[in-house]
């Protein structure tokens, strides 16, 4: 059996009826700015995200594991008004097992409880699985974020397990990870349901 060459992470646009994913650069940090600063996105415990002031630094984070063939980072720009909303990313990037994360995900409070992620995730996992034919995406979140883990749980990703100390938060907390995944058999029953949830 012939093994495929592994796939690799370029530069892509994805667009969507909500929304259009593209190439993260820091022409979109005062619009990011903008929109973590909403409600003080930034101070909610369970999101590492950056303060306003420190978005450039988080796109230049981002922007460097792209450069190392790790990730792939995206702003989320509304199509309605063309300004970046939020951000999400392709991470942990491994090739030659053909498997990626899914992370990195965050909206600004106006923008939440929309059809924006379901349709995010959406076109995210479309490319994952038919455009660079991947055995496995992985999703991350919190432990103490319940909305996330529903979030992801809604999506069709089946949970997986909890891996305790994992991680330490900007402000200092040490934090607990639940791991969840998809996997290219589930993708067709997957790729209904979303596709069913965003018609309606």
């Amino acid at each position: 059996m012939m093994k495929s060459s592994p796939p690799v992470l370029l530069p892509v646009v994805l667009r969507g009826d909500h929304v259009e994913l593209r190439p993260l650069e820091e022409a979109h940090a005062g619009d990011l700015s903008a929109a973590v600063a909403v409600d003080e996105l930034w101070r909610l415990g369970v999101s590492d995200l950056p303060p306003p002031d420190g978005v450039k630094e988080y796109i230049a984070e981002a922007r460097a594991a792209q450069s190392a063939g790790k990730a792939l980072p995206f702003v989320i720009i509304d199509r309605r008004t063309g300004r970046g909303v939020g951000s999400t990313r392709f991470g942990n990037f491994e090739p030659a097992h053909r498997r990626v994360e899914i992370g990195w995900t965050w909206l600004g409070t106006p923008w939440q409880r929309t059809a924006f992620n379901t349709e995010a995730k959406f076109l995210l996992l479309t490319h994952a699985f038919e455009s660079l034919s991947l055995n496995r995406v992985e999703f991350k979140t919190d432990v103490l974020n319940e909305r996330s883990r529903n979030a992801i749980l809604r999506l069709g990703a089946v949970e997986e397990g909890i891996l305790r100390r994992h991680m330490i938060m900007r402000d200092g907390r040490v934090r607990d990870s639940v791991y969840y995944s998809i996997i290219a058999a589930e993708w067709s029953a997957v790729k209904e349901n979303l596709r069913a949830r965003l018609s309606r």
